[in-house]
């Protein structure tokens, strides 16, 4: 069991990640990987990727490459997932090649009492940067062999758990909250007392809590070894099984288009959504974003209106009808 020890102070400052962090996904992909865990969840995902594992050397080696060093049970080193939760890929793996040389060398020698540190990385006495260099070209690659082609699905199933906690918040407060994290987590103020697999005190003295939701954390939570580290604790959200999520989304991939379905689910996903706020989730032109909504206010799958600068943009009840019945999932929640 991890019991964590609140203070006021750390009730003040409990923030939940609004969006899945890809590190975070990432180890825990490698973790699922290696085990058979979860076989109605995960059990496609997996042969799947040991098809395009089997296709594509440079991925198979890259995520051979992290299985040194991210074992299915056991100490995982902190630095391969920096406090950088929300943000894009590349921001992580810049934290990550940034690791002082001291950290990197006392993880790593923490690693080497549990299994032997892989002959990739470097000894604590030489220079650390090729080897960061070489783990964060390995997390990239992994990356986008194992997380890319269902990342829009993660993400979703993460903005639907964090509505939930949204919610929680709003009616009762940070004790609905943490009270909401049942059955692997139970507020027995002042303490959390967390499922864990060792046993294991972690004070906060003020420094609150960063509550991560993560798609392919299994069974329990988990968190850094590290207690002097910013605090965090990873928990999983509920799953429906990738197959039939990305069935759903395929179905609506042909009906409108990759990037037109995308747009509508992104619209869907919140009660008013600006053409900016539209084009910044999805990596899109604002030209380009204000046409597909044109096209979908056209089919009448959504209604735009002007609040002073901004229009403002609101699926239909017909377009979430139409979510609903491929199996599409979405969250309904505020406009952030």
């Amino acid at each position: 069991m991890l019991r964590i020890h609140f203070s006021w102070r750390d009730l003040e400052n409990i923030r939940i990640a609004q969006q899945p962090d890809p590190l975070w996904e990432l180890m825990c992909a490698v973790c699922r990987l290696q085990t058979r865990q979860g076989l109605v969840e995960f059990g496609h995902w997996r042969r799947e990727t040991g098809r395009r594992l089997s296709r594509d050397r440079r991925a198979s080696h890259a995520v051979g490459t992290l299985r040194t060093v991210i074992p299915a049970a056991g100490y995982i080193p902190d630095f391969l997932t920096p406090p950088v939760t929300g943000e894009c890929l590349e921001a992580g793996l810049e934290e990550l090649r940034a690791t002082p040389r001291d950290r990197l060398a006392a993880e790593l020698t923490r690693f080497a009492g549990t299994r032997p540190v892989p002959g990739w990385m470097r000894g604590p006495h030489e220079p650390p940067a090729s080897s960061l260099k070489l783990v964060s070209d390995a997390l990239r690659a992994s990356f986008r062999a194992l997380l890319e082609p269902y990342w829009r699905h993660v993400r979703s199933a993460v903005g639907d758990d964090v509505s939930v906690r949204t919610r929680a918040v709003l009616d009762g407060g940070t004790a609905a909250l943490l009270e909401g994290l049942r059955p692997f987590a139970h507020w027995n103020p002042p303490y959390l007392d967390v499922d864990y697999p060792v046993d294991r005190e972690l004070r906060l003295q003020g420094r609150g809590l960063m509550l991560v939701p993560s798609y392919f954390c299994w069974g329990r939570p988990t968190a850094l070894a590290d207690p002097d580290l910013d605090p965090v604790l990873v928990y999983p959200v509920m799953k429906q099984p990738l197959e039939i999520a990305r069935a759903g989304e395929e179905r609506l991939d042909r009906l409108l288009g990759r990037t037109r379905s995308a747009v509508l689910v992104d619209v869907a996903g919140h009660s008013t959504r600006t053409t900016t706020e539209v084009a910044q989730a999805l990596a899109l032109a604002p030209a380009s974003a204000s046409y597909q909504i044109g096209v979908l206010r056209g089919a009448g799958l959504v209604v735009s209106r002007r609040d002073g600068k901004h229009v403002e943009h609101t699926a239909t009840s017909l377009a979430l009808n139409l979510l609903a019945g491929t199996g599409t999932t979405f969250r309904r929640g505020s406009k952030t």
